[in-house]
């Protein structure tokens, strides 16, 4: 009997021992199974947190990026407008890359001031404006583009002028006596052998209008206007032709380059200096803008009369005659550096009294 009960307390000790190391093994696996969560836990709390700051930063650097500036911009109410309308339609629908404050003025002195003191950071200007607004203020305005070639056309009613030499004898009929029409006018016909007080009679009216009343009235009658005088006198009176375009004339004997520049894009130097980041992306806006105009003719004429510039079929017959153009660089510099040249060498006052010096030409 005491074998057997001692047989029976061998067993039942023996169970209890299997049972108390099955019961450690648990403790430790549920101790590293804790472990391991609490691990991952913070792996992932400590990924959320970097992934959080990250999100955090690049947010911050996006609206660093995307933040805009507002930037007042003027222009004159003419051709050297015309490149700028597209810019102006995707400026009022905010789909450019800064803000943009369109000012179009009736004449050069209602913006001059505002340019010079930064009140206006960018305009479209008479190239020799861009010169004397450069000498007056030291350096204040720098040109970053061409945007208007010539405008200027030589008009007859009869069909006996086929080139400059043509003009020799003639009465030629014109605005703009002391300013660059004039001076473009004597520098074409000296370049051409013809002296301008002996050869030919010049006439100079106030007004555009007084011209076309003489065009009007004569069969054999010359005269010199810009655009988009020029289209409206053809579209009154049939007996009108374009007899010499004067940019085609000027560049056919230019020996520096040059060409008849009639305006620019100036940009107040401090606002140039500060932001050129944004300088540069309202540039790139005005090429395609200006090609969008030489593109597409009706549309933007079109524009050119919802920004009041002037009424679109007058536009859409004139702009292809308007040298409507983008032009940055060394030829940017090569065109006008001629053209003020010319001017200056005619009465240095027209450019503002000396020739710009290098930094008046903005290049990328």
């Amino acid at each position: 009997m005491k074998k057997i009960t001692a047989v029976i307390m061998a067993a039942l000790l023996g169970a209890a021992l299997l049972s108390g190391c099955s019961g450690s093994d648990n403790s430790t696996d549920t101790t590293a199974s804790t472990a391991g969560t609490q691990q991952t836990e913070a792996a992932t709390e400590g990924d959320t947190e970097e992934t959080t700051a990250e999100n955090t930063t690049q947010a911050e650097t996006d609206e660093t990026v995307t933040e805009k500036i507002d930037i007042s911009i003027a222009a004159l109410k003419g051709p050297t407008a015309i490149g700028m309308v597209k810019v102006m339609e995707d400026a009022a629908n905010d789909m450019t890359a800064n803000h943009y404050d369109f000012t179009i003025a009736g004449t050069a002195d209602e913006i001059t001031a505002s340019l010079l003191s930064g009140d206006i950071q960018i305009a479209a200007v008479p190239a020799n404006l861009a010169s004397v607004l450069y000498n007056r203020s030291q350096g204040g305005i720098r040109v970053a583009a061409i945007n208007t070639l010539g405008v200027l056309y030589i008009l007859e009613t009869g069909d006996t002028i086929q080139s400059v030499a043509d003009l020799e004898g003639k009465t030629i009929y014109s605005t703009g006596a002391g300013t660059t029409p004039e001076y473009t006018l004597r520098y074409l016909l000296g370049a051409y052998g013809i002296d301008p007080d002996q050869d030919v009679t010049i006439e100079y009216k106030s007004e555009a209008t007084e011209v076309a009343a003489i065009l009007s009235e004569a069969d054999d009658a010359v005269a010199m206007l810009p655009q988009p005088y020029v289209t409206t006198v053809m579209m009154n009176n049939d007996k009108v032709r374009i007899a010499l375009d004067v940019t085609e004339e000027w560049e056919a004997v230019s020996e520096n380059g040059s060409s008849v520049v009639t305006g620019v894009v100036a940009v107040n130097s401090a606002f140039l200096e500060e932001n050129q980041e944004a300088v540069d992306a309202f540039l790139e806006e005005y090429a395609a803008s200006a090609a969008f105009v030489n593109e597409s003719v009706e549309e933007a004429a079109a524009l050119v009369e919802s920004f009041d510039i002037f009424k679109a079929a007058v536009a859409e017959r004139a702009i292809p005659y308007c040298n409507v153009t983008f032009i940055r660089g060394d030829e940017m510099k090569d065109k006008l550096s001629g053209y003020l040249q010319t001017l200056f060498d005619q009465n240095a006052d027209s450019i503002g009294g000396a020739m710009p010096e290098d930094d008046f030409y903005y290049a990328e």
